[in-house]
C-alpha cells in the first residue's frame, strides 16, 4: 500500500476510479477489458483506476480461467461500506428489533 492512503476512502479518488467502482458494483466481476467496454474510459484509465481502488483496499484481483492472461476484479467486503449494503441491514435489524 502507498504512503498516505491509509486514511484516503473512495470520495477522495478521482470520478475514474469512482465509475470503476459503480461498473463493478453493478455488473460484478470484469476483466480489465470488460471494464473499459463498461465504463468507456480507456485502458490506461481504468488500470490507474483500479490501482487507486486496490489501494483503498475494495477490489481484489483474481485468475480469471478463460484466459489467464487477464485477470478479473470484483469488490470485496470491505467495498459494502460504500454501497449502502451494510446501511440496509442495520435498518433490517433494527426493523426486526
Amino acid at each position: 500500500m502507498m504512503a498516505g492512503t491509509d486514511s484516503e476512502d473512495l470520495e477522495d479518488l478521482p470520478p475514474s476510479a469512482k465509475l470503476v467502482f459503480k461498473v463493478l458494483e453493478y455488473n460484478g466481476s470484469l476483466t480489465q477489458k470488460g471494464i473499459v467496454e463498461e465504463s468507456m474510459l480507456s485502458a490506461r484509465t481504468v488500470r490507474y483506476a483500479l490501482e487507486r481502488l486496490e489501494d483503498i483496499g475494495v477490489v481484489d484481483e483474481d485468475v480469471y480461467f478463460a484466459d489467464a492472461r487477464q485477470n478479473l476484479y470484483q469488490l470485496n467486503g470491505a467495498a459494502a461500506e460504500f454501497t449502502g449494503e451494510d446501511a440496509e441491514n442495520d435498518a433490517c435489524r433494527a426493523d426486526a428489533d
